[in-house]
């Protein structure tokens, strides 16, 4: 049986958290951790413009967007029922998800923090690297979008619900970043809820296994597979 490739890099958050919805989907890739200055030649030709994660499926269909893959993996398998449906789509099919009220707000939730926050944190990330004067306002931008999280979780175990959904795998690799940014703040700030949320991911199994370390990825190498396997 030919895997799906997955053209990855350890610490990139898209690359994360694609590795995180093939891990909880139960499926196997063969898995090749790249550096983006030195992108393989087997790479660009399955996705010329050259960002991971990138998926490369048996049939040579490509999927090179994130939340695509993570799409795509648990519309194979999903036994935590992360996406909120119980509808199962093609093996190489990543639309036609039969859309539900959850499922949208999932989606809805994980668009404002691809497009907002995200461009916030890469602002505060920048404003504390190089010293700049408005790493307070920085910093305050994207509280708002923390403080959203900190009121959804203290109504409920994950940010959707009492249970996990594809939103907290995708929000992850991001509130991470964030809490890396000014870790003495961070630790002490008004969020008790959101720090137990990320420090039981960062404590689990999963997240040791989707961030296991493995030599970057040569043509002719023996396959390295992944996945909760």
């Amino acid at each position: 049986m030919t895997l799906p490739v997955l053209y990855s890099l350890r610490n990139c958050p898209y690359a994360m958290r694609a590795r995180l919805a093939i891990f909880k989907s139960k499926q196997s890739v063969e898995l090749r951790d790249v550096v983006l200055k030195d992108k393989p030649a087997e790479m660009l030709a399955a996705s010329p413009k050259g960002t991971v994660p990138i998926l490369v499926l048996a049939s040579s269909k490509v999927i090179d967007e994130s939340l695509d893959i993570m799409l795509w993996a648990l519309t194979q398998s999903d036994p935590n029922n992360l996406l909120r449906t119980e509808v199962r789509n093609s093996p190489e099919s990543v639309s036609g998800l039969k859309s539900s009220a959850q499922l949208a707000e999932i989606l809805s939730l994980i668009n404002r923090f691809d497009h907002e926050f995200k461009t916030c944190l890469e602002a505060y990330k920048c404003a504390k690297r190089y010293h700049e004067s408005n790493l307070l306002d920085c910093r305050q931008a994207c509280e708002v979008y923390i403080q959203d999280l900190e009121q959804r979780l203290n109504g409920h175990n994950y940010l959707i619900d009492d249970k996990e959904s594809l939103a907290d795998i995708a929000l992850l690799p991001f509130i991470r970043q964030f809490a890396k940014v000014e870790r003495q703040w961070y630790l002490q700030s008004p969020y008790p809820q959101l720090k137990a949320w990320l420090n039981q991911y960062l404590h689990s199994r999963m997240f040791t296994k989707v961030m296991a370390k493995y030599p970057l990825w040569s043509s002719g190498q023996s396959i390295v597979e992944f996945g909760d396997i």
